[in-house]
């Protein structure tokens, strides 16, 4: 299915961008960059305009989303902006009771823990969630307008991760209950999984289609599982994601050839399953900073697009350092068919704004 002609892949905007050449495993003369949560946390303009604003509030309020998500782009002149959201406002949208808590992320009304809780939440139609996308889907057409030339990136978390908070009940540092009912009752999870998908599948599609040039899917917890687990338990929930995507295309600047809307997924710690996260459907797999970009570029057959693996903490480190660090994981991208630059999870809060315009400006110039 062709995107809408408004779209900025279908008119032209962004087809041929460093960044969805690169996604498509083209390398540009200029390696793309951007920083996962480059939109917040580090940036004084963003702390001023959440004054009294709530995080799932901010998210949800147009005006307010859209100006978070252009803000790093203006300053940092970043390759893409990437849509300020969390991982979570599916959820909320759906009437789930979260919110995120300051300092701990989010945290659920009530977890689910048993076959009840898990039949109960899933009796809420994940269909209802499209006549409840319409911030969603303002805020992107919002951004689009402004970011012109400039990709959009639409981001969504994958249904393990969203599957651990519900289990949770807010964040976890091994997420025992999540793997537990995995196990315990396969059954209850099975269903918890298939309705985080439709969910997430749901929510991804609809940034797309408002106007996203590329779609993140983001596991944050996936590192907890082993390959065997992650294979059985939750790559067929992650594949039935990417299915609400992957059928959305884009005529190429030939008018002739038409593209997939290219889709990346990541995940932390996740070096063992690199294979089975491309294999869900995967056109560009992100790889953080635990791995070395070239070895996680070989565990992927070296013919896969990545992302990544700035470590964050490396940001806080003497310029010479980190320069030395990002010429490092350059080098080391020139192992795959096109590499963009990112870190190898989020922004710290306490970052330098213009340490991240200074490495930018590094890549740009290699």
């Amino acid at each position: 299915m062709l995107v809408p002609t408004t779209h900025p892949l279908q008119a032209g905007l962004t087809a041929e961008s460093t960044l969805i050449s690169a996604y498509r495993g083209i390398r540009p003369a200029t390696t793309p960059v951007w920083f996962m949560r480059q939109a917040g946390r580090s940036l004084p303009e963003y702390r001023e305009l959440r004054v009294g604003t709530e995080m799932l509030q901010a998210c949800l309020t147009p005006e307010l989303a859209s100006e978070i998500t252009l803000q790093p782009v203006r300053r940092h002149a970043v390759d893409a902006g990437i849509f300020f959201s969390d991982i979570v406002v599916p959820l909320k949208l759906v009437g789930v009771d979260v919110s995120i808590v300051p300092g701990r992320g989010p945290v659920m009304g009530k977890a689910v823990r048993t076959a009840a809780d898990v039949a109960e939440l899933v009796a809420n139609d994940p269909a209802q969630l499209d006549s409840a996308l319409g911030p969603i889907i303002d805020a992107v057409a919002r951004t689009v307008a402004e970011l012109g030339t400039t990709p959009l990136i639409g981001f969504a978390g994958a249904p393990f991760t969203l599957a651990a908070y519900l289990v949770e009940g807010g964040p976890s540092k091994d997420h025992i209950r999540a793997r537990t009912m995995m196990h315990s009752d396969p059954e209850s999870w099975a269903a918890l999984m298939a309705w985080t998908a439709e969910i997430t599948g749901r929510f991804l599609r609809a940034q797309v289609l408002a106007g996203a040039s590329a779609a993140q899917l983001f596991d944050s917890w996936a590192g907890s599982l082993s390959p065997d687990d992650y294979a059985r338990h939750v790559a067929p929930a992650s594949a039935r994601v990417l299915e609400f995507v992957r059928d959305l295309t884009f005529t190429l600047p030939d008018g002739t050839t038409e593209a997939r809307v290219p889709v990346v997924h990541f995940g932390v710690g996740t070096g063992e399953i690199l294979p089975q996260m491309r294999d869900v459907g995967a056109d560009v797999v992100g790889i953080d900073y635990r791995t070395r970009l070239d070895e996680g570029i070989r565990r992927l057959g070296g013919n896969v697009p990545v992302q990544g693996n700035i470590d964050p903490a490396m940001l806080a480190a003497p310029w010479a350092v980190l320069e030395a660090h990002v010429r490092e994981v350059h080098r080391r991208g020139l192992d795959a068919p096109a590499h963009v630059m990112n870190l190898g999870h989020g922004v710290p809060p306490e970052t330098d704004p213009a340490v991240l315009t200074r490495v930018v400006e590094l890549v740009h110039s290699l």
